[in-house]
C-alpha cells in the first residue's frame, strides 16, 4: 500500500490523503548513507504527487515516510518523483552554536537535537558509549549527525522521525546465496576512473620534478596519466640553511607523496552487485554468504547497501563488502572532520592521513579474499572472520590514524600510525625498512638480550665492515684485522691472527709496533725527537733521536 499524506502530518496510521496505485516504487538505502524512494504512477495522482507530500510505503524496516522533492517529472501519461526519507528534514534544523563537551553518544545526539532554531520534529536515541565532544557552529542537524557518526562511531537507523545511531545493526540469520538456486544474477564490476599509472606530480608553489614524471609499478597497455598537485605546507624555506637544501626536502616529500599515490591509485577499485532471492535479509549490516563457482567466488560479508521493490515485496538487488565510492566518501568525511577540529583551534593537528587512507585501501582490495572490510562511518576495519565480533586480528583505520589488535574488535589496539604523522614501531618487528634519508631521535639497539636488535654497515661489494650490538662496536679490515670498542674488552685492534696490535688496558696502552713521525713526550717533562746534524755544507753529520727537556 502507497499512501500520499499532507506535509505537516506525522500520524501514518491512517491512509492520508489518498491511497494510490504506483507503477514503480523502489527504495535505495545505502548504510550511514543516502536514503530514498523513486515513485512513478499515472497522471491521475498529480493532485497528491507535489512538492513536500509524505508519501508512505511498506519497506523490510516497517512503513516508512519520504519527502517528495520539488523536481517532479510529468509526462503525458506517467508522473516520475523522487522522495528523500523524513530524515532528511533535519537540513531545515539549524544550530547555531552549541558545544557538546564530554558526552556519550546518547547525550551528545540529544543535546545538538534540543539546540535547534525551531524545535525539532526528531527524537533521538543511542547505545554507543563513547564518550567525546564537538562544537557545532552554524550547521544543520544533519550534518551534525554526520560529525557525530564519525566522532562517536556506529551506525545510523532512521525510523520515520526517531533518529537513533547504534553500535552494532544487522542480523546473520544463515543466508546463502548460490548459483543455480537462489543466486539470479551476479555482477562483477571494475571501476578504472581512479586508476593512474603515470603522474605529473606538482609541489608547493608549482615545484616540479627535474624528471617530470613517476611511473607505478603496474603498467597496462596504455598509460593512465593524471596531474596531481600535493600538499606541502609542512616543509618552510626558513628551516633550511640554502636553497639547495629547501628543494631538497621538497623533492624527497614530493616523491615520496606521490609515489604513495602512484601504489593506490595503479589498481582499478572492484564491486559486486548481487540479484537473488533474499527473503531472509533485514536490513543493512545483515551478514550473507555468496557462492558462484562460474567466477570462483567465495565471500561472506555484511550488506552495505540494497534497492527494494515496493510493489514486488523483495529485493531488486544488494551490494555487501565495502564499495569503492564508500571509501571515498569516507576519505571526505575524515577531511571535513580534520578541518571542523582546525576550526575549532586544534592548530597542532597535522593533516597526513589522506594519503595513508588511499594506501590502505588498495591493500585492502588486494586482501578482500582472505579479509573482510566493514565501513562503520568513522572508521574501516578489516577482520578475519564475521561476524566481526567473532574476529581475532583486527586492523582499524579511523581518526586517530592505523591501528592494529590480535584479541578481537574490543580487544587492546595498537597504534602503528598517527593522524600526526608519527609511526610508532614500538611494539612492531619491521623486515626489510628502506629508506633514502632517516632524521634525528633515538636508535636504541641492543639491551640483555639483545631483542633490540644490531646496526649492521656494508661496503659497495656487500661485505661487513662494521657492526654495533649489546657486545659494543666491531669494525673488519680487508686484511682480516679488526677494531673493538666494547665494555668487556676495552678498546683494541687485532691482527689477522688475533694478537693484539694496539689496545687500552685500564690506564695503559699496549703497541705491538708504533712510527711517530715527529715527537713523543713523556710526562710532560721530556721529548724524544728526530735531530739532524750537519756542517758548513750541509753533509749530514749525525742523524738520530734527541732526548730534550719541554720547557713550557
Amino acid at each position: 500500500m502507497i499512501k500520499i499524506f499532507s506535509p505537516n502530518d506525522t500520524d501514518f496510521t491512517t491512509n492520508g490523503d489518498a491511497v494510490i496505485k504506483a507503477s514503480r516504487a523502489v527504495v535505495t538505502k545505502v548504510d550511514n548513507g543516502d536514503y530514498f524512494l523513486n515513485l512513478e504512477c499515472g497522471v491521475e495522482y498529480a493532485q497528491y504527487i507535489k512538492a513536500n507530500n509524505i508519501v508512505v510505503v511498506d519497506t523490510p524496516q516497517g512503513q516508512q515516510g519520504f519527502r517528495l522533492e520539488a523536481n517532479i517529472e510529468t509526462t503525458g501519461t506517467k508522473i516520475r518523483a523522487k522522495a528523500w526519507h523524513l530524515y532528511y528534514d533535519g537540513e531545515n534544523y539549524i544550530i547555531a552554536d552549541s558545544y557538546v563537551v564530554n558526552k556519550n553518544c546518547n547525550d551528545a545526539l540529544n543535546w545538538l537535537n534540543d539546540a535547534t532554531d525551531n524545535e525539532s520534529p526528531f527524537s533521538v536515541s543511542s547505545d554507543v558509549q563513547t564518550i567525546a565532544s564537538f562544537r557545532c557552529v552554524r550547521k544543520n542537524l544533519n550534518e551534525a549527525i554526520d560529525v557525530v557518526l564519525s566522532r562517536w562511531g556506529g551506525h545510523l537507523v532512521r525510523d520515520n522521525f526517531n533518529i537513533s545511531i547504534k553500535n552494532v545493526i544487522g542480523e546473520d540469520n544463515g543466508v546463502t546465496i548460490q548459483y543455480r538456486k537462489n543466486l539470479k544474477d551476479i555482477a562483477v564490476t571494475e571501476d578504472w576512473t581512479g586508476v593512474c599509472t603515470k603522474v605529473l606530480p606538482v609541489g608547493k608553489d608549482g615545484y616540479l620534478l627535474d624528471e617530470l614524471y613517476l611511473y607505478s609499478e603496474i603498467q597496462y597497455d596504455i598509460p593512465y596519466t593524471k596531474v596531481v598537485t600535493f600538499e606541502q605546507d609542512n616543509i618552510n624555506e626558513e628551516d633550511y640553511n640554502t636553497e639547495a637544501e629547501y628543494k631538497a626536502a621538497l623533492r624527497e616529500d614530493l616523491i615520496s607523496k606521490a609515489t604513495a599515490y602512484l601504489e593506490a591509485a595503479q589498481y582499478p577499485a572492484i564491486n559486486y552487485t548481487i540479484s537473488a532471492n533474499m527473503d531472509k535479509i533485514t536490513d543493512v549490516g545483515d551478514v550473507v554468504e555468496v557462492f558462484d563457482e562460474r567466477l570462483d567466488l567465495s565471500l561472506s560479508a555484511a550488506v552495505v547497501s540494497f534497492e527494494y521493490d515496493v510493489l514486488l515485496g523483495k529485493y531488486n538487488n544488494i551490494v555487501f563488502g565495502t564499495q569503492a565510492q564508500s571509501l571515498s566518501d569516507l576519505m571526505s568525511g575524515i577531511s571535513a572532520q580534520i578541518q571542523t577540529a582546525i576550526t575549532e583551534n586544534n592548530e597542532n593537528l597535522t593533516i597526513n592521513i589522506q594519503a595513508a587512507v588511499e594506501v590502505a585501501v588498495a591493500r585492502i582490495w588486494q586482501a578482500l579474499g582472505s579479509s573482510y572490510v566493514i565501513y562503520t562511518g568513522d572508521a574501516i576495519t578489516v577482520v578475519d572472520s564475521l561476524p566481526a565480533e567473532s574476529a581475532v586480528k583486527v586492523m582499524r583505520i579511523d581518526e586517530n590514524g592505523v591501528s592494529f589488535s590480535t584479541n578481537g574488535i574490543n580487544g587492546n589496539f595498537i597504534k602503528a600510525w598517527g593522524i600526526d604523522g608519527r609511526l610508532d614501531f614500538s611494539k612492531f618487528t619491521t623486515t626489510n625498512f628502506t629508506a633514502d634519508l632517516i632524521k634525528g631521535g633515538v636508535y636504541k639497539l641492543g639491551s640483555n638480550l639483545n631483542s633490540n636488535g644490531r646496526l649492521e654497515l656494508y661496503n659497495s661489494a656487500n661485505t661487513l665492515i662494521a657492526e654495533l650490538n649489546n657486545g659494543g662496536i666491531t669494525a673488519y679490515g680487508e686484511n682480516g684485522s679488526k677494531f673493538i670498542a666494547s665494555d668487556s674488552e676495552g678498546i683494541k685492534i687485532l691482527d689477522a691472527d688475533g694478537a693484539i696490535i694496539w689496545g687500552i688496558e685500564g690506564d695503559t696502552t699496549r703497541v705491538k709496533k708504533a712510527q711517530v713521525d715527529e715527537s713523543l713526550s713523556i710526562g710532560g717533562k721530556l721529548s724524544f725527537m728526530p735531530i739532524t746534524v750537519t756542517d758548513g755544507d750541509d753533509n749530514i753529520i749525525n742523524d738520530g733521536i734527541g732526548l730534550l727537556p719541554i720547557i713550557e
